[in-house]
């Protein structure tokens, strides 16, 4: 049994085959595909974060309106850049969506990836520490976020305060508990899934990754996932960890699916540069009819390592064509393999 999310990069463009042409198209469509998942049975609704593009930017103001609008399924990032976070402003935002869904966030987190512009956190005012890198950074202000999420007092309180204090050291309000235990970390290395399972964070792992060994994308993901494990084991924490893993999955299923997705492209694994220095391997996409996709996706070990399922979805082509995408996988796909 797995659960099966979809996850949205939340594209906009004034193309002319794209329903989602503004920000606000995006936005909205992205609540009412929620809603819509929700009641086909899907599982989770994710959504990436990206600065200065044409993309969804700002997570919280619609993970609370997705979670005011939905009952049951969860809502969460893949993932939040924390080198651009306050994490102390970034808590007090969580925990107010969290309050508002009753508890179904799911935070995502990670240091950045690859962006649109240079040093794109210098604008929102951030710079490393002398000798740190922007990387240092984003781990470091993870950190204090996952350390404020505890809920406990750290700040002095005025003794002529505005309004009457509880005793002792203040804590950041409002504070949702148990949110602490659903923050994941979206992790490129071994070496960082293995820091997010010492630390005590899910582990999230998308559909590219460090290319460490020069295996198949696959090996590569679920040997990520088990040293995860390993790490999670050692550090003796008191529960189980979740892991995701997102793929691009299509069941053609009618003319639709095989004039979109029946091209047969991206049927293996590529290689590229995350930046000068980092060589990465990028999974391969799966679009086939569903007796064909169970074959494969049979095969795909991090699948079968996982918990969860992410799957990527076109969200320029509208609400009505996702939801058709994510109900066949849950129709023709997910039994098949013990999904469902």
């Amino acid at each position: 049994m797995k659960k099966i999310g979809f996850l949205s990069f939340g594209h906009w463009s004034a193309g002319p085959h794209s329903q989602a042409r503004t920000a606000k198209d995006v936005l909205q469509q992205s609540i009412e595909l929620s809603v819509a998942a929700e009641e086909i049975g899907v599982d989770g609704a994710y959504f990436r974060v990206h600065h200065f593009a044409r993309q969804l930017a700002s997570p919280f103001p619609l993970l609370a309106a997705v979670g005011a609008r939905t009952k049951k399924i969860e809502i969460g990032t893949g993932v939040i850049d924390m080198r651009y976070e306050n994490p102390l402003y970034m808590a007090e935002d969580a925990g107010a969506a969290d309050l508002i869904s009753n508890g179904r966030l799911q935070l995502g987190l990670s240091r950045g990836s690859p962006e649109q512009v240079i040093d794109g956190w210098k604008y929102f005012g951030y710079q490393p520490k002398e000798g740190a890198s922007d990387a240092d950074m984003g781990r470091n202000s993870a950190e204090v976020f996952l350390e404020v999420l505890k809920g406990e007092g750290f700040a002095e309180p005025n003794p002529r305060p505005m309004f009457p204090n509880p005793p002792g050291l203040l804590r950041l309000e409002p504070h949702s508990e148990g949110l602490r235990d659903r923050i994941w970390w979206g992790a490129g290395s071994n070496a960082t899934a293995v820091w997010a399972g010492k630390l005590g964070m899910n582990l999230q792992s998308s559909t590219l990754k460090d290319d460490e060994t020069g295996e198949p994308f696959h090996l590569q993901q679920a040997a990520q996932i088990r040293a995860f494990r390993q790490a999670w084991k050692e550090a003796g924490h008191n529960r189980e960890p979740r892991v995701s893993v997102s793929r691009s999955i299509f069941a053609l299923v009618d003319d639709r699916d095989r004039a979109y997705f029946g091209s047969g492209a991206k049927e293996s694994d590529s290689i590229g540069y995350l930046d000068a220095n980092t060589r990465a391997i990028f999974g391969r996409s799966y679009a086939a009819e569903p007796d064909v996709l169970i074959k494969e996706l049979a095969q795909d070990e991090a699948i079968a390592e996982a918990d969860t399922l992410l799957l990527t979805i076109p969200n320029q082509m509208g609400v009505d064509y996702n939801v058709h995408v994510l109900d066949s996988i849950l129709k023709y796909v997910a039994p098949e393999l013990g999904w469902r």
